[in-house]
């Protein structure tokens, strides 16, 4: 594997330099030395050096310290192309589309939910469908309702499915639905895989925690997010748009192949396929792609109705009672048409984020007005049996990262090599020692998202913390998992 120079510009930022003819900027790489020998590894230094190739980039490429390599872009990515004259590339989004995560907090400590873990994260098990290709047998929408999912997101199920609070909406991102959305953009496959899967976790790194505050490091932003005690219960939600985001991106990854063949745009690898942004093709992409972030909006919002329901059951109060209140729910794969001050001039930019979170800084107009005053929420989830961290985002984000930051630990093992060496027993023991119980559709699911396959989470946020891209807020640790 070819060697891309690095030069040290701090103890946890590295520029790769221009150091080919095609690349148009160059990368800040955010990473220890530690994450830096992984990214090594892989193709994800290359890949960052593509990116840095696409028209109308413009500044410098980033790559965030859980990255790793991807289609095209690599995971934990981030990149804005010029308004007038850049490119939107699908690969820069991924196929999970608006993957995200959102978390909620709880008036119950450890000590209430401890004893009755298992019945609890049983009742989620079965009120949240999850694994390969999961549904719910009780509720599949018409095809008008998917369309105005596909239009109104979160907003939606709530008012037509009561499927939460109307309270919800102010701490999602985008209020839960992304401007621009046209279903008539969206192929029959694509509608045919989501009708069912609305309110379903799904498979793969897809997961849902109960966890409890572990260690608080701003308490004043921690109070205001409602994180007010260390043994405090939280739950965690990471999943995405499911085969309705899926199909959606290879549907358009075909239409952008041609594109850039027809628009003439010369890439070093194909999966970089892109459209000028302005092109009947990426409109096109970003109509259906708009579909997709409000869908996988609606389907965290699902999700969270039915937690309430489980806590409920098992609890047997009102959920309002025991608090399940929305922290924050963010997108980590999405683009985005924002502005950023670039070379001393604020501009327009399409910012692609793959794998990357949204960190605005306190006083952004994007802020829930509630955290206006201490900045963004960001949640990076960890590796199934290790800790989840919420930072905040930091004016040094801006001048950084185009508001950007971690979105998790980064895969360092595939998933043939985490079965290679793992089994489901060695795995289960593991977490059975560490006090957490987990329910999986899947043993073999269970193998390949084994904490040994992902990097360290704790040196992510660190790096996060000291680059100035997001400042910790909370470490919290699993007490129960639901896996696909």
């Amino acid at each position: 594997m070819p060697q891309v120079p690095l030069e040290k510009a701090d103890d946890v930022i590295w520029r790769i330099p221009r150091y080919r003819s095609d690349m148009r900027v160059p990368v800040l790489v955010f990473a220890s030395e530690e994450l830096l020998g992984k990214m090594r590894q892989d193709r994800t230094l290359i890949q960052a050096s593509n990116v840095a190739t696409l028209p109308g980039i413009l500044k410098h490429a980033v790559v965030l310290p859980d990255a790793h390599e991807g289609y095209g872009f690599p995971i934990g990515g981030v990149a804005a192309t010029s308004y007038e004259d850049g490119v939107i590339s699908p690969g820069g989004v991924g196929y999970d589309i608006n993957c995200g995560v959102r978390l909620m907090v709880t008036n119950l400590d450890e000590k209430d939910v401890r004893p009755k873990i298992q019945p609890l994260i049983n009742a989620i098990f079965r009120n949240v469908p999850s694994g390969l290709g999961s549904r719910r047998k009780d509720f599949r929408v018409t095809k008008s309702e998917l369309d105005r999912i596909s239009i109104e997101g979160a907003r939606y199920v709530i008012e037509k499915f009561g499927l939460g609070w109307p309270e919800d909406l102010k701490h999602i991102e985008e209020e839960g639905c992304l401007d621009g959305a046209d279903p008539s953009y969206v192929s029959a496959a694509a509608k045919q895989r989501g009708f069912p899967q609305i309110g379903t976790l799904g498979s793969g790194n897809h997961f849902l925690e109960v966890q409890k505050v572990d260690k608080i490091f701003d308490e004043r932003a921690a109070k205001r997010m409602g994180i007010t005690h260390e043994g405090q219960v939280t739950v965690l939600v990471h999943t995405g748009s499911r085969g309705f985001g899926h199909q959606i991106c290879s549907d358009y990854l075909k239409v952008m192949e041609r594109a850039a063949r027809k628009y003439g745009i010369r890439l070093p690898d194909r999966e970089l396929a892109c459209a000028p942004a302005g092109s009947r093709e990426a409109e096109s992409y970003l109509k259906a792609f708009a579909c997709a972030v409000n869908f996988a909006f609606a389907n965290r919002q699902a999700i969270s109705h039915w937690v309430r329901q489980s806590f409920e059951q098992v609890f047997n109060q009102p959920a309002e009672t025991l608090g399940l209140q929305l922290v924050y729910d963010v997108a980590h794969n999405i683009v985005k048409l924002e502005e950023h001050v670039i070379d001393g001039a604020r501009r327009r930019v399409w910012v692609h984020r793959k794998g990357a979170t949204r960190s605005f800084p306190a006083g952004h107009p994007l802020v829930p007005e509630d955290y206006r005053d201490i900045g963004q929420p960001v949640l990076i989830p960890g590796s199934m049996g290790t800790a989840s961290w919420v930072l905040l985002g930091n004016p040094r984000a801006m001048e950084l990262t185009f508001g950007s930051t971690a979105h998790g630990a980064g895969r360092t093992r595939s998933r043939a090599e985490a079965k290679r060496r793992l089994t489901a027993s060695q795995v289960l023991s593991s977490l059975s020692r560490k006090g957490i119980y987990i329910r999986s559709d899947s043993m073999e699911t269970v193998v390949e998202e084994a904490d040994e396959a992902y990097k360290n989470v704790d040196i992510v946020a660190e790096v996060s913390h000291q680059a100035g891209i997001g400042t910790k807020v909370a470490r919290l640790i699993p007490l129960g998992v639901v896996k696909g």
